[in-house]
Formats: C-alpha cells, structure tokens, sequence
C-alpha cells in the first residue's frame, strides 16, 4: 500500500480530532448549556474511528465512504447555521457567537473531507 492510499484515513483521524476539540471546546465556551454543542465531537469520533479502520487495506474502501456520508451528514447538519456564520463574517451579530463558529467550522472540516473522499474515488479509477 503507498502513501496515496492512506491519505483519506490520515486525514480522517486528524480531522476527526479537530472535531471533537471542536466540540469538546463549544458544550465549555456554552458553559455546558447545551449538549448539542457535542455534536462535532460526535461525528469526530466516528470519523476517527473510520480513519482507524480504513488503515487496514481490506477495509479501507468501505471506511473512506463511510467517512464521506458523514462528511456530507455534517455539511447539511450544519447548513443551517450558514446566515449566522456570514453575519459574523460581515461584522453582524448572531445569539449564539459560539454556535456559529462550530457550525462553520464543522462546515469547512466536511467539505475538506468530502473532496479529500472524492480524489481518493477517481484516483480509484
């Protein structure tokens, strides 16, 4: 297995650490107000744990589609938040500064995701 091979998992694992400090960072910045601030560490952990898996060479076509529908799962479950981020973009002001910035974050961290899945397909090919 080359290196090529390897890089949706590597970038799995770092990304999904990323979330769940994302995460774990947000449900304390809320002063543990909401549990749905937990949501990126979530899906950080089942991206980590789908990293690990696709290390393994039989496995490592299933975890890197896996990874993606959670990537696309995160992209639309944060969609939402997408008016908030522009306003703070902008200088506007949101309910929630906290929210917003997880919500983009976990945004940016799917898309990343989503075309790193997307090479590894067509270099498939």
């Amino acid at each position: 297995m080359n290196s090529a091979e390897q890089t949706t998992p590597t970038l799995g694992i770092a990304l999904g650490i990323v979330l769940v400090l994302l995460g774990s960072g947000a449900y304390v910045l809320s002063e543990f107000a909401s549990v749905t601030a937990l949501i990126p560490a979530v899906f950080g952990i089942a991206i980590v744990l789908l990293g690990i898996v696709g290390r393994q060479p039989e496995r490592r076509r299933l975890a890197v589609y896996g990874i993606g529908g959670l990537a696309l799962l995160g992209v639309f479950g944060s969609a939402r938040g997408i008016p908030d981020v522009i306003a703070l973009l902008t200088g506007g002001s949101v309910d929630s500064t906290v929210a917003a910035v997880a919500q983009g974050s976990m945004i940016l961290i799917g898309l990343i995701l989503l075309v790193a899945v997307g090479r590894d397909l067509l270099d498939e090919r």
